[in-house]
């Protein structure tokens, strides 16, 4: 196999000094666009992730990773409920309000699913899950969640995030 012309790499090892290059080392993989959301007293709390992945069938499981820094950490760390939802292409602009306003979706008329969880429409898939553990990732916690419900729609395309850039993902 060749590639056409020169390909420019760089390697480092990563320390604190060069967090910034590895973090774009890590654009490098795109990934879909989802918001979590949660109950809280204060209102719906919702926070943007790519860091999401499909774990087990058997039980059903999956697991996203919010940065223990951010301020909605508090909030998705008591939150026995919760609900992912996988982002279509048609969502930016939802994506880049949640991403700017932890409660602004406070001004939508979301519906609820039975564990009073807010949950959006129209995503591409949406995962209605009870926590099952948190595990330590560094900065970062590991959520692991039970899928209860699954919801998805037929078609669409993905929102996704690569070199820190929005984008769409289309099937061929």
């Amino acid at each position: 196999m060749s590639i056409d012309g020169p390909t420019l790499t760089q390697s480092f090892e990563p320390d604190p000094s060069n967090t910034r290059l590895l973090r774009d080392a890590f654009g490098r993989f795109a990934t879909g666009v989802t918001i979590v959301t949660a109950a809280t007293e204060e209102g719906p709390v919702a926070i943007t992730a790519n860091s999401f992945s499909s774990v087990s069938l058997t039980p059903p499981l999956v697991l996203w990773s919010p940065d223990r820094n951010s301020r909605r950490f508090p909030y998705f760390e008591r939150a026995e409920h919760y609900a992912i939802h996988v982002l279509a292409a048609e969502q930016g602009d939802l994506c880049w309000h949640v991403a700017k306003d932890a409660f602004g979706l406070k001004e939508m008329d979301l519906a609820v699913n039975d564990e009073g969880v807010p949950v959006l429409e129209g995503c591409l898939a949406r995962f209605e899950c009870r926590r099952t553990a948190i595990y330590d990732g560094g900065d970062h916690a590991i959520v692991l969640g039970e899928v209860r419900r699954a919801t998805m729609r037929e078609d669409g395309e993905a929102l996704t995030f690569f070199k820190g850039q929005m984008g769409q993902f289309a099937a061929r």
